[in-house]
């Protein structure tokens, strides 16, 4: 396994009490050339590879992560999957030996221009991202900052900021907060205060109308 971190990684086997500044990694997870922030969590059955997972973000189990970016503080609810596989279906067989030919003694190589279109179609999700259960992110979606994903939904097209999208296909059915709302917790982007001043305002977090009123710009 390979980590882009210079501090070591944290693996145990149960969810901590206390989680430390360097990720915390279930024993059970497999990770590959990815890159973890501070205060991250992956619980149980977690795969991530070739993706980023900033800071105190975390996965509540059973989840897929491939060729991705994910924000600061997102929640990914169990069994949730980000940049799911694809298979060739405009050739005459789809089956995952034309591009798997190693595997099947077919050839020395593997299609590696195949792999290549799904590192292209990277999903980006935003910052406070909410995932729920079982959703899926079709590869090339963008979900922006502070939005939520409900359970089971299909998300195939990019999510605004701030937006509940349902469904499958998902749809956006509201936002959590008015327009003005919305652009005013955009430009203050707490999500990228230092843990010192994260620290010093955190009782803040509960009010929205308080917290914009103290931190606007």
């Amino acid at each position: 396994m390979q980590y882009f971190e210079t501090y070591p990684i944290q693996k145990e086997p149960i969810f901590k009490k206390l989680l430390t500044k360097a990720p915390n990694i279930d024993l059970t997870c497999i990770i590959k050339e990815s890159h973890l922030g501070d205060y991250t969590h992956l619980m149980k059955d977690t795969y991530l590879i070739e993706s980023s997972f900033d800071d105190y973000s975390y996965t509540a189990g059973n989840v897929q992560i491939i060729y991705s970016q994910v924000g600061k503080f997102c929640s990914i609810a169990n069994s949730v999957r980000i940049n799911p596989g694809n298979h060739p279906q405009w050739r005459v067989t789809q089956h995952h030996m034309t591009y798997r030919k190693i595997a099947y003694g077919f050839d020395d190589k593997d299609d590696t221009e195949f792999f290549n279109w799904r590192r292209d179609h990277k999903c980006n999700i935003g910052h406070d991202v909410w995932i729920g259960h079982a959703a899926i992110v079709m590869p090339g979606v963008h979900i922006g900052h502070g939005a939520i994903i409900g359970s089971g939904a299909v998300v195939t097209k990019d999510i605004p900021p701030y937006a509940i999208a349902v469904g499958v296909p998902a749809k956006v059915i509201k936002y959590r907060f008015d327009e003005n709302t919305i652009a005013a917790l955009m430009n203050i982007a707490w999500w990228d205060w230092d843990r010192v001043s994260l620290e010093k305002s955190f009782k803040e977090l509960n009010d929205v109308s308080s917290f914009i009123e103290k931190f606007k710009k």
